[in-house]
């Protein structure tokens, strides 16, 4: 039998290899490929990185615990697996309570971990900025097959404005022109709390590198704080089959330096864009499933 300083110089070897493998990992891939990372390793919330750990660390839980219990069942067929000449059944055992025991706390052990765990980073995620901490407030609106943002007391002057959005249009290839969906701008590195409302029915706003989505619902609406913390482009759409069009409601996401914001902001003024989006807005602008645009008369007719 080798000496233990044999079997610990056996290690050395194993855990460098181990460890370089890990460091010439991209941050993508140190968190199990999920989105919500690039090779800057900057996360692009200040909850992603919270969240993609929960992830992978569930996972890679559940999966030891998989592997454990495979070869356990295997060790059971092949070790007490019938013999040459053998007849009848094995010998039976009933009511061993030490396994009766293990078999019951062990499962109810990690239940109640990764619940401890999920609550307690679901607990971070909800709670939300208090009034005066807030920089950025915005209410996105949801309504089939579309979405609109209304930037509250965004305006030097503390004016509202918004954008109005349509639902995407598919070209005959299948191709979408992401520039013409409905756009949220946000200022990076700064304390965003967004209200999620709905016109119609249930719907869900979901930011894809974010990692994180919530339910928007008739007449209980919900919020959700966070900081943007990496400037570029994300996508969004609805995670709630909310009727036919559901796979058209998309969004685009920008996360731009707070010049860029408040020049975005100026430019919404400057088009007029200001005062809430109100229920004269309930209705899509554009004709619902087709690239063709609702005339002032049908507007009024939806409404």
């Amino acid at each position: 039998m080798p000496s233990k300083r044999r079997i610990r110089w056996a290690a050395v070897p194993v855990i460098a290899a181990a460890a370089a493998a890990l460091a010439g990992c991209t941050p993508t891939e140190l968190h199990g490929y999920m989105p919500g990372f690039d090779e800057s390793g900057t996360p692009a919330t200040n909850h992603t990185e919270q969240i993609a750990s929960l992830w992978t660390g569930s996972w890679v839980i559940l999966l030891i615990v998989g592997v454990i219990t495979w070869g356990l069942m295997l060790w059971a067929m092949v070790v007490y697996r019938r013999r040459k000449g053998q007849t009848g059944l094995p010998v039976q055992l009933r009511y061993n309570m030490p396994i009766e025991i293990f078999f019951t706390s062990v499962p109810m052990i990690l239940v109640i971990g990764l619940f401890a765990f999920s609550s307690r980073v679901q607990n971070d995620i909800e709670k939300p900025w208090a009034d005066d901490e807030v920089d950025v407030h915005v209410t996105a609106i949801a309504k089939q097959w579309a979405w609109d943002f209304q930037y509250n007391d965004a305006t030097t002057d503390g004016e509202t404005v918004y954008s109005m959005g349509v639902q995407a249009k598919a070209a005959a290839d299948g191709t979408l022109d992401r520039d013409e969906l409905p756009t949220l701008v946000l200022p990076v590195d700064q304390k965003v709390t967004i209200d999620l409302t709905s016109r119609d029915v249930i719907h869900s706003f979901w930011i894809v590198d974010f990692l994180y989505k919530k339910d928007m619902y008739i007449g209980h609406d919900n919020s959700w704080s966070f900081i943007p913390t990496r400037e570029g482009h994300y996508e969004g759409k609805c995670a709630e089959l909310c009727g036919e069009y559901h796979s058209m409601m998309l969004f685009n996401v920008e996360v731009v330096s707070q010049s860029e914001y408040d020049a975005y902001i100026a430019g919404l003024e400057a088009d007029g864009n200001v005062g809430d989006v109100n229920e004269e807005y309930n209705r899509l602008q554009n004709l619902t499933g087709t690239d063709g645009v609702v005339k002032e008369s049908e507007t009024e007719e939806g409404n």
